[in-house]
């Protein structure tokens, strides 16, 4: 069964889609307001996917439940990882590929998106998954299962681009832990593109603007 969504169709047609994965205890609506401003008119027909993650609740908010694509413990760089919840969540995600591939829209025109925990996700499910994509896009967050990795990643999407974003005075995902899964990820041969703005746990409008031009490289 797929995840409930919200859908921005930029015309009719989509020939390429981003899948879009919120943060913890937002949900699917957190990011559909960034489309016009992220969008350029001269980009071919694009569909955003804004998943709604399940609700489970989260240790580290005191048990409450919450829309979360996983259970965190602690923002402790060395915590207990949920992998059964992040594992669930990658195969959520891999429901949601196939998806747009059965409304026409084939894997290389796919961008996996997502900010914080979200991120996380679109990090650990592309780098996984057997087929090309576009592009990841990860917005201050960090590589999750980063052991696992080395021997469970594809090759088919090796040299697929990556674009970071991080915060330089992020409290909750904090710049160290960014830069040490860029570093990993850099040491298994992955080409990113890293980006640091003068900010918290957020989004900026110049890392808008930043996402533009590198989508619009990828989309065109």
């Amino acid at each position: 069964m797929t995840l409930p969504t919200v859908e921005h169709e930029t015309a009719a047609h989509p020939r390429c889609s981003i899948i879009w994965l919120h943060g913890l205890g937002a949900d699917g609506n957190d990011f559909a307001p960034i489309v016009p401003q992220l969008v350029d008119p001269a980009w071919p027909p694009l569909r955003f996917v804004f998943p709604h993650a399940p609700v489970r609740p989260v240790t580290i908010n005191n048990g409450m439940s919450m829309r979360a694509w996983y259970d965190i413990a602690a923002f402790d760089l060395d915590a207990r990882q949920d992998e059964a919840g992040m594992r669930a969540s990658i195969g959520e995600v891999e429901t949601l590929i196939e998806r747009e591939r059965s409304r026409g829209v084939p894997s290389e025109r796919i961008v996996l998106a997502g900010f914080s925990q979200g991120g996380a996700i679109a990090l650990a499910a592309g780098l996984r998954h057997r087929e090309k994509l576009a592009g990841i896009i990860a917005l201050s967050a960090y590589l999750p299962l980063h052991g696992a990795l080395a021997g469970e990643r594809d090759a088919a999407n090796g040299a697929t681009p990556i674009f970071w974003g991080h915060g330089i005075a992020d409290p909750v995902v904090i710049l160290q832990r960014g830069v040490a899964s860029r570093e990993l990820l850099q040491s298994l041969g992955y080409a990113l593109e890293w980006h640091t703005y003068p900010m918290g746990h957020a989004v900026c409008p110049e890392e808008i603007d930043d996402l533009r031009r590198w989508l619009g490289q990828r989309l065109v």
